[in-house]
């Protein structure tokens, strides 16, 4: 029954609005959800789904990665390796290389693995965040077939001097500290954000993996264990500059640097010495970016350019006597990325646009491994082309066809095409139909052609048609205001990419014939007033299907027609925050089902991942004075001490604490 939490929850609030009382005009207030029919009935966007991330939550998550609040706050589930480990995205039931992330509208995926590590992103550096769900994706770039994932910052023309500081201490020995200044005038702005993040990482857990057997009752005594080698730390810093020489053009430029450095945590299944065994892993990454829009009364024009560079080690080291620590593989990669596109929007007449792009993005990929004398060099071109057609009809239905054209190095992609619409259903309420038809394709990352040893350089492009339909209600009344949305989806997606054990002893990618990927998503944003009380509450719940339909003759018949392995059923969250004056307390829980670990969901095979409920509870009080606020807030995570695993034989920590304050001028 409990994963019908989130829908009850929901239709509590909703029950609870209707007895509200009239807004305050308190400066104390919480932040409105941003939902209005103008925004909303957009011709330009007509059939896409899209999910704003509240700002609140962006705030009051600062001191997390990006994994924590799209885990949390998403219909996206996150599958992570452990608290400060590698993290990656599966939407819709697809694979984490099908999710596009875009920093500023510049893809951030890796050209090596396709994919994004979004514990390597702190939330300290978006202002804004927005998902596109499913073939809404096509809008920015093919490849999508899950969805996109974009991350923005923001310019205030308005700001003349403001700053901003977070101190987090927590438990396991973690430090969070971040500084932001903003300086400027109508003309120019400037944002300059440095952080640094640290963790011991060695919490405590009873190891079920190990245990021995009590020679007097014959029961399996299982030890309390440490994790080891789990810990990190992470520099960074971001720089923007804002130029508006007039009211028509804006130039800027954005610069992101980080480095990191993590040991990656034992197995709880390893019986060794601790100081016998260790792995460790560390990056540094540079992203530059510059822009300039023009922006004309009846066009907009952008053209942006810009670069990327990581260099990313992996260490494997043993014990052998007599020589002490023994690298088994140090593999070296380095990843310099050119992106470049030019945008441009027209309004041919009051209900009708055009909107064309190309973007031209160029890679340069060397991974080495020196202690087996393997590794690839390899580049890769892209050029890519839109055309959008939109248009109104009657003020109640909005109409959008794009066409996207791809070529990759001397290949041309198929042409891909979407068809999207929104329906107001009643001219006087908000509440819409909407809908879209799209075809979709991703191409093989490098790893996936040429890693050695494995790749498969004669792995086909995966290819799937997706369609969806949903229903969108927007309502408010005097002291309260409702936006909800549920969306059924179904992509039926060919040549699906896996990476297998093959038979030569090492694992290589190979095409599955057929994923179907079909469920449906739920989600809710409520916020209002009852006397001095504030209340504020959202939720998500998604129903995921993800079932592969391969060739039962080369696959066999144990994982025909199963669930794709580590994608849950059933996921959800639900965020409530309550307000007093300046009085604040705000409740977080997120649900998964079961997740398989084998492609035959056969749990007497293996070890398969049990369903939990994770709560989080935080505690706080701002103060307000003259010149600046002070905030102080006390996050209690895992609060009734839960026992999970994010992946096979990698235990979670149990209840831990955090303390953050925050302070503003």
């Amino acid at each position: 029954m409990r994963k019908f939490l989130i829908i009850l929850i929901s239709v509590f609030f909703v029950h609870q609005s209707s007895f509200s009382q009239p807004f305050s005009d308190s400066i104390y207030n919480i932040e409105q959800v941003k939902v209005s029919a103008q925004q909303i009935f957009k011709k330009e966007e007509a059939g896409m789904k899209e999910t704003e991330v509240d700002s609140m939550v962006l705030t009051e998550k600062a001191n997390l990665s990006l994994s924590d609040v799209l885990s949390e706050n998403t219909p996206v589930f996150i599958k992570s390796h452990g608290r400060g480990a590698m993290a990656t995205a599966s939407f819709r039931g697809t694979a984490p290389s099908h999710t596009n992330v875009n920093w500023n509208g510049m893809n951030i995926n890796s050209p090596m693995t396709g994919m994004v590590d979004f514990s390597m992103i702190p939330v300290y550096i978006i202002d804004d965040m927005s998902l596109k769900h499913g073939t809404a994706s096509i809008e920015s770039q093919s490849g999508g077939l899950g969805g996109a994932i974009n991350i923005k910052n923001t310019v205030n023309w308005e700001n003349d001097f403001s700053a901003k500081y977070i101190q987090g201490i927590g438990s396991y020995n973690t430090f969070d500290e971040f500084l932001q200044v903003n300086t400027g005038n109508k003309k120019i702005q400037s944002k300059t954000r440095v952080y640094h993040n640290y963790s011991k990482n060695d919490y405590t857990y009873i190891n079920k993996k190990i245990g021995n057997i009590d020679p007097e009752t014959g029961k399996v005594e299982h030890p309390t264990d440490t994790n080891k080698n789990g810990d990190y730390k992470t520099y960074g810093g971001m720089q923007e500059f804002y130029y508006r020489p007039n009211t028509n053009n804006v130039l800027s430029m954005k610069w992101w640097s980080q480095w990191t450095d993590r040991g990656l945590p034992k197995p709880s299944s390893y019986e060794g010495a601790t100081n016998a065994h260790f792995n460790n892993q560390n990056s540094t990454d540079h992203k530059v970016m510059l822009d300039w829009k023009n922006y004309g009364n009846l066009d907009k024009l952008l053209i942006r350019s810009g670069y990327s560079h990581k260099k990313l080690k992996y260490i494997v080291k043993h014990k052998v006597p007599g020589k002490g620590l023994t690298p088994d593989i140090y593999s070296r990669s380095t990843q310099d990325n050119f992106l470049n596109k030019i945008s441009y929007k027209r309004d041919l007449f009051d209900n009708f646009s055009l909107k064309a792009n190309i973007d031209a993005n160029f890679y340069d990929v060397e991974s080495r491994d020196t202690i087996k004398k393997t590794g690839y060099s390899k580049q890769r071109k892209k050029f890519s082309g839109l055309i959008s057609l939109h248009k109104t009809f009657a003020e109640r239905l909005n109409a959008n066809l794009m066409l996207r054209q791809t070529w990759i190095d001397n290949d041309f992609i198929p042409l891909i095409p979407y068809l999207g619409f929104d329906f107001r259903v009643f001219k006087d309420k908000d509440i819409f139909l909407k809908g879209n038809i799209a075809r979709n394709y991703h191409h093989p990352s490098l790893n996936d052609l040429y890693w050695q040893p494995g790749g498969n350089p004669y792995l086909s492009p995966e290819d799937g048609i997706s369609a969806e339909i949903g229903v969108e209600y927007n309502q408010s009344g005097e002291a309260w205001k409702l936006h909800s949305e549920i969306t059924a989806y179904r992509s039926d997606i060919d040549n699906w990419i896996i990476w297998v054990p093959s038979y030569k002893g090492h694992w290589e990618p190979q095409n599955v014939k057929r994923v179907l990927s079909q469920g449906l998503e739920f989600g809710f944003n409520i916020s209002g007033y009852f006397g001095k009380w504030k209340y504020k509450a959202s939720g998500n719940y998604a129903y995921t299907q993800s079932v592969n339909y391969g060739d039962r003759g080369v696959w066999g018949d144990e994982s025909y027609g199963k669930q794709l392995a580590f994608v849950p059923v059933h996921s959800g969250n639900i965020l409530v925050k309550l307000s007093y004056q300046k009085y604040f307390v705000t409740y977080q829980h997120n649900s998964y089902s079961e997740r398989y670990t084998t492609s035959s969901n056969d749990i007497t095979k293996r070890d398969w991942l049990y369903p939990y409920f994770m709560n989080n509870l935080s505690l706080g009080k701002a103060f307000h004075f003259d010149k600046f606020k002070l905030s102080g807030e006390l996050k209690i995570y895992n609060l009734f001490d839960e026992t999970y695993h994010s992946t096979m034989h990698q235990p979670m920590p149990g209840r831990n604490y955090k303390l953050v304050v925050m302070l503003k001028f």
